[in-house]
Order: structure tokens, then sequence, then C-alpha cells
């Protein structure tokens, strides 16, 4: 779109907002309606351990999606000489999962609980074995119950329990509704009802009363929507949480509240059946579209569902580059003990590039990357190791190599459980994130990896606000059309991109490199068990 229509279009209301609350920023990308960014802001937050809890404060949200608003709104005006006044529809992204329960009066009753903490391990396995699905630690309903079975006494009082994108689009429209993707990583969704699973619920009731606790989910949950659903309009009191200046109208519409696993399969039009989502940065996942639920239960595989309603098997993992950053920044500091500054971005490219010439199983090299534990090779905690055989190829190639496969490493595990457990189908992966910023090494890994063909969208750095937004334009003009149609059509019809096919012998490096890497994890147990002595 050309200025003055963008101009024209801010002044008319058609533009779509979405807004995602992550981990270290809270975003808001303003898209008009060839679903391109026209104007962004935000704003930089960090979550606090207090009492050993991973939280943000109510307060802290408030304040930030209000300083990240007034800096889109600035952004507008300066951009365009418009007020942002009037919206086609907004949609609100956060972190999935947590705690966040409210009484009768509206009033959280303990801090907002995020998926960061991993303090439900009983619960999680005793939900697990209830209800014959894995039940992770972070999901809500763990929670929930872990506070039952800390005998904590808030529990009694709950009368609403939902996650923080759930409280946003609360606080904005006075509706407790929430995206079914972001639903299912509360509690266990059935694929048939698109409800919540109504076996597991009753179990959960019963389970509770035989507590003595006076609880029933359906009671306290939030509705359930799909995307494109209605979903509430900005109250007068939702417009001034928003936009204290008075500036921004009330009666604008929201689409369902979604987490962050949904809006990253929308920004990568990853939505539909046989497709999959890979984003590597810090950690790494993939999403997994499924065309029918697992056979069996997986410990290692978390089951959610996309933003309309699909089941998709989700491979996370705890640990990717961060263990690799760091050896960039020792070679970094290399470079400078020499007097030489070397801009960063080149010293990856060059040394990702590089990796392209290592032997395809890395040569007797090893890397575990673990800062953390990871649920998929059962550890709980990590301890980043670098290892070699005696007569390895010890060359700079085969170092990155070796770190880049092993930063997939975990995934690739989970994968396989998918592949050869479950049967399951992959026609597309799609790549995003920080391990692809150099163009054809990572993408060229995660083939090898996933053997299935990997595109990189130039789109694909947009991120979860630019999804939210995606699904809020959705809600205000895909009538007629599915999630898939609207993304195929309409959004992506003319993306760019770059896709690579998986190469045969990267694919048996691959292979060679995770036997050793299966026997050699020993090694790393062996070090988290002796640094607990």
């Amino acid at each position: 779109m050309k200025k003055e229509e963008i101009k024209k279009a801010i002044g008319e209301g058609r533009t779509f907002l979405g807004i995602e609350l992550g981990s270290t920023r809270i975003k808001g990308v303003l898209i008009g309606e060839d679903f391109a960014p026209i104007a962004s802001g935000d704003h930089t937050w960090e979550n606090k351990l207090v009492d050993g809890i991973w939280t943000y404060s109510l307060e802290e949200v408030g304040e930030g999606l209000r300083d990240c608003y007034k800096n889109l709104a600035d952004n507008v005006r300066q951009e365009y000489g418009e007020e942002l006044t009037d919206i086609g529809c907004i949609g609100i992204r956060a972190m999935m999962h947590g705690y966040m329960p409210f009484d009768e009066k509206g009033n959280i009753l303990v801090p907002f609980r995020t998926w960061r903490n991993t303090i439900t391990g009983q619960a999680a396995d005793e939900l697990t074995e209830l209800f014959g699905f894995n039940i992770p630690q972070r999901w809500s309903i763990a929670h929930l119950y872990q506070a039952v079975l800390n005998k904590e006494p808030h529990v009694k009082d709950i009368r609403y329990l939902t996650t923080l994108e759930g409280y946003v689009h609360w606080m904005l429209t006075g509706k407790k509704i929430l995206g079914i993707g972001d639903c299912a990583g509360m509690f266990p969704i059935d694929g048939n009802t698109k409800q919540y699973n109504a076996g597991m619920t009753e179990k959960f009731d019963k389970l509770m009363a035989s507590k003595g606790i006076d609880l029933k989910l359906e009671d306290i949950m939030p509705k359930i929507l799909l995307a494109g659903e209605e979903a509430g309009c900005l109250t007068e009191e939702g417009a001034r949480f928003l936009d204290p200046s008075g500036r921004l109208k009330a009666g604008i519409k929201l689409c369902p509240p979604e987490g962050d696993a949904g809006t990253g399969m929308v920004a990568t039009d990853s939505v539909a059946a046989r497709t999959c989502n890979v984003s590597a940065g810090t950690s790494c996942f993939a999403m997994v579209v499924l065309e029918k639920d697992l056979k069996k239960l997986h410990r290692e595989i978390d089951m959610v569902t996309t933003p309309d309603g699909l089941p998709v098997a989700m491979v996370h993992c705890n640990n990717c580059t961060s263990d690799l950053n760091a050896w960039i920044n020792l070679f970094e500091e290399n470079l400078k003990l020499f007097g030489l500054n070397v801009d960063k971005n080149d010293i990856y490219e060059k040394l990702y590039t590089l990796a392209l010439k290592g032997d395809k199983d890395c040569g007797g090299l090893m890397s575990f990357p673990y800062f953390s534990g990871e649920h998929v090779t059962h550890l709980d905690e990590g301890r980043p190791m670098f290892l070699r055989k005696p007569d390895a190829k010890f060359n700079l190639a085969n170092f990155m190599r070796t770190h880049l496969i092993s930063s997939l490493g975990v995934l690739k595990l989970g994968m396989e459980i998918l592949s050869k457990e479950e049967n399951v189908k992959v026609d597309s992966v799609m790549g995003h994130g920080g391990l692809f910023k150099t163009k054809g090494v990572g993408q060229s890994i995660l083939a090898a990896i996933t053997e299935s063909p990997v595109t990189c969208m130039e789109t694909a750095g947009e991120g979860g606000a630019w999804g939210a937004a995606l699904l809020a334009a959705f809600a205000a003009t895909g009538k007629g059309m599915t999630l898939p149609e609207f993304l195929d059509k309409k959004v992506f019809a003319e993306a760019r991109g770059t896709t690579l096919k998986p190469d045969e012998a990267d694919i048996k490096g691959v292979e060679g490199f995770m036997e050793l890497y299966r026997d050699w994890i020993v090694a790393e147990e062996a070090a988290v068990q002796a640094d607990r002595r």
C-alpha cells in the first residue's frame, strides 16, 4: 500500500492490530488490508523471581500494554500524520500456560505463575496417569492441582482461571473467553467436540471432590472459541485500559485471544494438516499439525491445537542456540585479543557457512548444549558439554557443524517419535528464528533433521504480534473461508521465500551423528549427577 492509501485506511479504521506479550517484550503491530505491517510499538519488560516464583505483576502488565500502545500510536502519528482512533479488529497474543486464578470480585489470588515455573512435577505426573494424556508441568491444570496438593488456601476461592492473554482480553472486553489453541495449553481438548475433554473433566472434578474441594472445571475455565468467531468488543473501560488518552474508540471488535504457539503457526502459514513450523532460537519447538490424534501417550510430546481446532503435536526443547552463541562470543573475544573488531553478524555468517564444508557426521565431535534439562531426554538439569573422540577430525568446520546439529538434537529425537512410532507424515516445514538468519545453513541442517523440505519466508521474522494481527484480520474479513484458505489465498499467496530439499548425504550424516549423541548422552547425565554432589 502507498502512504496515502495507508493514511486513508488508518482514518477509516481499516487496519488490524496484534499485540503480543512475550517474555522480554510487549510488541504491537498494526497492519493494513494487504496484511503488511504499517506501524509498530513496543515495551521492554522482564519476569522476576519472587519467593521462588517466576512472575509479572498485573501492574506491569497494564503499564506495559499502555506504553506499547502509546509508542505504536506515536509511530502512526509520526509516519502518517493521523491519530489512531479506530481499528478494524484487535488480536491479543501472549505466553501460553501458567496460572492466573481470580476470585468472585476479579482479584488475583496469587501472583501470576508463568510457564517458566517447573514446580508442578507431582501434579503433572498424577494427572498424566489419571487421564492417560500427557500433562506438562507448565499447563494451567497442573498448576491448579499442585496448589491443591500443596493445600494452598486460595483454591477454595477460585471463580475464574485463565492465562495471560485471557486476562488481557477480559480487561479489554469483559469477556471470559479464550482461543482453542490457548485453551489446549490449559486442559486437554476433545478433537471432535472442540471443547474441553468431557471424560477428563469428569475425572478431575471427582479428584477434586476426593480432596474436599468443591470446584468444577466448567465453572471456572474460559469459554472456548475458534479462530474467526465473535469474541467481544472493546468496552469504554477497556479502551481506557489500553489508551488512557481517550483517543481510542470503544466498540472495536476483538478476535479470540491466542497463545504464542497458535500465532506462530499463523505467522508461518502452518495451520493445515501435514504442515510443520520450527522455531529455533534460545529454545526451539516444532508444531506438527496432525491428520488425526496420536495412537498413544508420549511424555515427550505435548498435544495442543491450531487456532481453528486441528490437533497439533508439539516437540518442545528448552535448549537450542545459547551454547552456540556462547562459542561465537568466545571467537569474537579471540579476534579482539588481536585488535580485530569484526561485526558479530559477519562472524556468525562466516562460521555458519563454514559448517557446510564439514564432515556430514561431524567427524567424531559431539556437543550437548544443555543449559537446562530436557524432558525429551529425561533430564531435569543440564550442563553444556563439548566432547570428541581421540581420533576425531577436529577442525573449525566440523566444530561449527557439530554445534549446529546438536542445537537441534533434542528436536530430532522428538520428531523421530512422531515419524517412527506414530507414522506422522509431514509435507512441508517452515523454519523461523535466529538459527535461520544465515541463508541456507540452519535451513539445510533442519531439512536433514526432519527429512522434509524446509522453507524460510521473508515474513517469518514478523513474529507473534503479526500472527495476532492476521487472526484479527481473519475475524474481520475471512467470512466464508477456513483459516488455511484465508492464509494461503489472501495472506501468503505472493509471499517470497526459499525452499531447500533435504540432501541424502546430509540425512545420513545426521543419522551417524545422532547414533553417537544417543550413546554419549550418559556423559551429560553423569555431569549433572557429579555436579550435584
